[in-house]
């Protein structure tokens, strides 16, 4: 199933079909095979015995749902490129609103058993309060590391942890095992916020998340752990807008054990996503395996770029 079948399927709702300004939303997006968070309602489905068609009214309510998160999170956070600041902020939470709406009218399609359809659609109210309330707790600043672990597992595992459980849903699953495969996609969700974590703290110039240092796990290990660079990365990371400053506050992040404390985490979590696959019947658990695989190259990826070797624990 194609990436232009989900963006066809959004585009087939009559309100959308007529509102440019979505038309434009959905044409702007990119995608990543494997790795974009709608692909995952079709590695779940798969893999208990269902069909890329049966997944597809999830995969396109998932794609929609990412938009209007991804609209609201962009105005919270002040992202200097947002599309808020094409559309203005009351029009862009406006086709926030709409968009989440048009995933839920997605799972209401008449293909789909009523039961599992109204299933799905819980889910899906869960996943969009849930992380409703993450943004909302990520809007202040965390003032400790359980604190931070509080608003990511608020902020980010309910929406991958949905994507997985309605696949395996629609694929006809039983209960037990969509919980199984709702759990590995919150463990997901808890690598990639590390991984966007330690990724945002490394770029040049400085993402926003330097604003909000200790909502940045690789930030908040190097404001609080006990490193010789302590007192002298807080001014850093005070200046970040400093090129000269935030590239030795890279180095501090490196030296101080933040790199290796993040790795060790996204480590963790993917070790842990996999012993769950491991111990679920299914019918064929490479769809899953591989979306597992695919997440992990970033990490490779970083840790070459900034000069880490490779620890060996990475198996999945």
């Amino acid at each position: 199933m194609t990436f232009e079948a989900i963006k066809a399927a959004a585009r087939r709702l009559h309100e959308f079909s007529e509102w440019p300004e979505i038309l434009d939303l959905i044409e702007r997006v990119g995608h990543r095979e494997g790795i974009s968070v709608w692909d995952h309602p079709f590695a779940s489905c798969q893999a208990v015995g269902g069909t890329e068609a049966a997944a597809l009214p999830g995969a396109a309510a998932v794609f929609c749902s990412l938009l209007s998160i991804h609209l609201v999170d962009d105005m919270l956070d002040d992202e200097p490129c947002g599309q808020f600041r094409r559309l203005g902020a009351g029009p862009a939470a406006n086709l926030a609103l709409a968009l989440q709406a048009g995933g839920h009218r997605l799972l209401s399609d008449p293909s789909l058993e009523p039961g599992v359809s109204a299933a799905a659609q819980r889910i899906l109210a869960r996943m969009a309060l849930g992380t409703a309330y993450g943004q909302g707790l990520d809007i202040r600043e965390a003032r400790s590391e359980e604190e931070y672990w509080r608003i990511v597992e608020a902020k980010t595992p309910p929406l991958f942890g949905a994507a997985f459980e309605i696949g395996a849903l629609l694929g006809g699953a039983p209960a037990e095992v969509c919980e199984r495969l709702e759990r590995i996609g919150r463990l997901l969700g808890r690598f990639i916020q590390v991984s966007d974590d330690l990724s945002d703290a490394l770029q040049t110039p400085a993402k926003v998340d330097w604003n909000r240092p200790s909502n940045n796990l690789a930030i908040l290990y190097a404001l609080t752990a006990h490193h010789p660079a302590r007192g002298r990365f807080r001014e850093l990371a005070a200046r970040s807008g400093d090129p000269e400053a935030l590239s030795e506050a890279h180095q501090v992040l490196l030296k101080s054990g933040a790199v290796s404390y993040c790795t060790f985490k996204m480590i963790e979590f993917s070790q842990e996503a996999q012993e769950i696959l491991n111990r679920t019947p299914l019918p064929d658990p490479e769809p899953v395996a591989r979306v597992l695989r695919l997440n992990l190259r970033p990490l490779h990826r970083l840790l070459e770029n900034v000069g880490v070797e490779e620890p060996e624990l990475i198996t999945v």
